[in-house]
């Protein structure tokens, strides 16, 4: 019987976070520390005709002032190579993807590509000397052409955003599942909408950082960063710098948020390790709001030309999906979001013929990369909206339209008759789509609302239910590590290899470990985002931590417990008979022969005095490395109740109902607050945010002035239905929950607003639902009456 797995044991996070005693990469403060600053591109597409930092250089308390030229022979630049497509070698044949490659150098050199590109860095005393030095470097530009719509930069002979290309197509595939065509022709209808997901920018509350100190005479670099991948910065810093792996230490402290664009390597991490290096000295740069706006990496961006084939009885026979993802000037993560996005689409439904033709674009435009949901919010948007428009088109409510589409039990697993993007066949492994379907309409009411609806309308309200369904592939490979120990005090130590940035990781992975090893969770302290804890870790990202660091914790645990039966037969008790129990290992048989875990610790350490049977090595500790065999399938359905405003178009929130299946739950607390905290931003994507450009490529939304953040007040508590269908690919039985809440918000929302004005017969099929967007459809709907 499990103790801890399953029950709402408090954060082991909180009391330093309440209590103000966190530390953050800008709580840093090391003997003699020098302060970073970076000059950027006020350009998004422009030659750089000279950079003259003469009088920056000439300042008092000025150390070092570098520009791309000054970095030429001695730091690489970021690469990504054709190889480097991210895609295993049988999805690669199945698309035959083209992928070409990209460059940025950590400063730029002979031209900037986009607003917010790094140009120079200054090095000062203080922040502020730094930033004055900064405004006196005078840069001269010649304007080139610039593109920041992805259709003008496909056409023949657009300026070309990465120079050493032959066009502005980055990246492209197509995939075919059965035969849409013939879909086409079986069906009674074809309908075709063009759906398009905004660019958002992640707003985590710490912005990044990064302190890096070196010490010169081990050659060791130590870089303090805001970051999801501690591992892959200590990679390309290395490779960037020519340094050994095995002399760089990165270390993410406590994250104040990451979301995904904390999930990649950035030119500023890599030019303060450089900077320390070459300064001998700490150097720390902290990120400002506007710089996070401008220079930290976007996301979504997404255009789908959807054609949907369906039978009279609402049938989904086929569709075909013609998308381009804008990944602005360079595209970092080849094809993650693109197959992520074809992948997701049909979620939760039987759609046996598939087509997708993707064209990934570059653009003027500031970087774009994973952001939580990771290409799936916008295909379930297009794909909750097609539904619901196949439902008016067939004067059908939406739900028959789900039902009938609908994966039923029964059916699992269920082969989606394509690859996932780690190799294996995406092939759903459990759960219940209609019974969570079912929940969701009882708990929100669903009969009821449409039985008052035309009595709202009388009384002038407009008040409309959408939903949305979605299925999530979590808990991705390669792999995560956890190594345990047990000290000589009786204390549990567990390292491992992803990185929190909020998700609760001392908690809950307390929470495995202190089962499987029958100790207080008081007693287990976790330790994470170090390279030194760990030789090898692969990060946070992709709702993947619990799966794969919480098998891995739970291996590791096994190989402990093993360690320690096979100690206590050399002092007289019998394995067979053995059991782990607060903080003892126990005869079943006979209660009062047992032994601490503390006394255990002693007899196997190290030394003259050790107990340890021949064979294995002195000490309670192990590492262990879990690799799955491909991801788990998580899933929920949301419903969204709305009342829209006619006058002032403002949309209000009046209920919101998620029902969730994240297999095997570790702690029902933190699952409903990330699910809660999904939301939040899911419904940023639907209702507020947008990252504007104009069409010099200069930022319109670089301030929460112009760049809308939903806050407390537009936010509801969600009410939280729970399933529990357990993975058969992992041995906890858990499911990846991170991204769930943040998916279907905009598809379900979307669907709510058209109800509200269904009397108006509008179609919603663009990002965010803005108050002006939304007077534009109506006032176009009138007119059409």
């Amino acid at each position: 019987m499990k103790e801890y797995i399953g029950k709402r044991v408090k954060r082991k996070e909180d009391y330093r976070f309440v209590t103000g005693t966190g530390q953050y990469v800008a709580d840093i403060k090391l003997a003699d520390m020098a302060e970073a600053t970076f000059v950027r591109s006020t350009h998004a597409h422009a030659k750089i005709q000279s950079v003259d930092v003469s009088e920056a250089l000439a300042m008092k308390g000025v150390y070092e002032v570098l520009t791309g030229e000054d970095l030429e022979g001695k730091v690489k630049p970021l690469t990504e190579a054709e190889s480097h497509c991210y895609l295993p070698p049988i999805i690669v044949e199945e698309i035959n993807p083209v992928s070409k490659s990209n460059l940025e150098y950590v400063l730029a050199k002979e031209r900037v590509v986009y607003v917010g590109q790094p140009i120079a860095v200054v090095v000062a005393e203080n922040r502020y000397l730094a930033e004055d030095a900064a405004s006196l470097i005078k840069i001269q530009y010649a304007s080139l052409p610039v593109i920041v719509d992805p259709y003008e930069a496909l056409k023949e002979g657009a300026p070309l955003i990465q120079d050493h290309l032959d066009s502005n197509l980055q990246a492209h595939f197509q995939l075919h599942v059965g035969d849409w065509e013939e879909s086409s022709r079986q069906a009674d209808h074809v309908i075709r909408e063009v759906l398009k997901s905004p660019r958002v920018a992640s707003n985590p509350l710490e912005t990044r950082g990064v302190v890096a100190n070196y010490d010169n005479r081990n050659d060791q670099l130590h870089i303090w960063t805001s970051t999801q991948l501690p591992y892959e910065v200590r990679h390309y810093v290395g490779k960037s710098l020519g340094m050994k792996e095995e002399n760089i230490r990165v270390t993410a402290p406590d994250v104040g948020g990451g979301f995904g664009p904390k999930g990649g390597v950035y030119p500023e991490e890599i030019v303060v390790g450089y900077l320390a290096k070459l300064l001998k000295k700490p150097v720390k740069w902290i990120e400002d709001r506007l710089e996070h706006m401008s220079a930290s990496r976007h996301s979504r961006d997404q255009i789908h030309d959807v054609e949907v084939f369906f039978k009279d009885d609402g049938t989904i026979l086929g569709i075909k999906d013609e998308f381009l993802l804008d990944v602005g000037a360079i595209n970092y993560f080849a094809f993650t979001c693109a197959y992520n996005s074809v992948a997701h689409f049909r979620g939760p439904y039987k759609v046996p013929n598939f087509y997708v033709d993707c064209k990934v674009v570059l653009t003027n435009k500031t970087p774009n990369v994973p952001y939580r949901g990771a290409g799936r919010p916008e295909v379930v948007f297009a794909m909750d909206r097609i539904i619901d428009i196949v439902a008016k088109e067939l004067k059908m409510d939406p739900v028959l339209v789900m039902q009938k589409n609908m994966i039923k039990a029964e059916e699992m697993p269920y082969d989606q008759g394509m690859y996932y993007k780690d190799g294996g066949k995406l092939i759903y492994d459990s759960g219940d789509y209609p019974a969570a379907l079912n929940m969701a309409l009882e708990l929100s009411g669903y009969e009821e609302i449409r039985k008052k609806q035309s009595k709202w309308r009388e009384q002038g309200r407009y008040i409309g239910i959408g939903i949305s369904s979605n299925v999530e592939g979590t808990g991705v490979g390669p792999f995560e590590g956890a190594s345990i120990s047990i000290n000589q005090s009786g204390q549990v130590l567990v390292h491992v290899g992803s990185t929190p940035q909020g998700q609760s990781h001392e908690t809950v992975f307390a929470q495995i470990c202190a089962d499987e090893l029958g100790v207080a969770f008081e007693d287990v302290k976790v330790k994470a985002g170090d390279t030194s804890l760990l030789q090898y870790g692969a990060g946070t990202y992709a709702s993947r931590s619990a799966v794969n660091a919480g098998s891995a914790i739970h291996g590791a645990a096994l190989k402990v417990k093993s360690k320690i039966f096979a100690l206590a037969r050399m002092i007289g008790l019998e394995e067979q008979d053995l059991e782990l129990k607060d903080g003892f290992v126990c005869s079943i048989s006979q209660a009062e022969k047992k032994l601490t875990l503390k006394e255990l610790a002693v007899a196997a350490a190290p030394g003259p005095r050790c107990k340890m049977p021949d064979g294995l090595d002195p000490g309670l500790q192990a590492t262990y490395y879990f690799v799955p065999p491909t991801v788990t399938y998580s899933s929920s359905t949301h419903v969204a109740v709305v009342e829209v405003d006619i006058e002032t178009c403002q949309v209000s929130i009046l209920d919101y109902v998620i029902v969730h299946d994240s297999g095997k739950v570790i702690n029902p607390m933190i699952v409903e607050g990330q699910i809660q905290g999904g939301l939040a931003q899911g419904i940023g994507t639907a209702l507020y945010e947008e990252v504007v450009h104009n069409e010099q490529g200069q930022l319109l939304t670089g301030t929460y002035m112009d760049y809308l953040l939903p806050t407390s007040m537009e936010i509801p508590t969600a009410k939280q239905g729970e399933q529990e269908f357990l993975s058969t690919r992992n041995p906890l039985g858990i499911k990846g929950v991170g991204e769930s809440g943040t998916i279907s918000p905009p598809a379900a929302l979307a669907n709510a607003v058209v109800d509200a004005l269904s009397h108006l017969q509008i179609t919603i099929t663009q990002l965010p639902i803005s108050p002006e967007r939304l007077f534009r459809l109506i006032q176009d709907a009138k007119n059409a009456i």
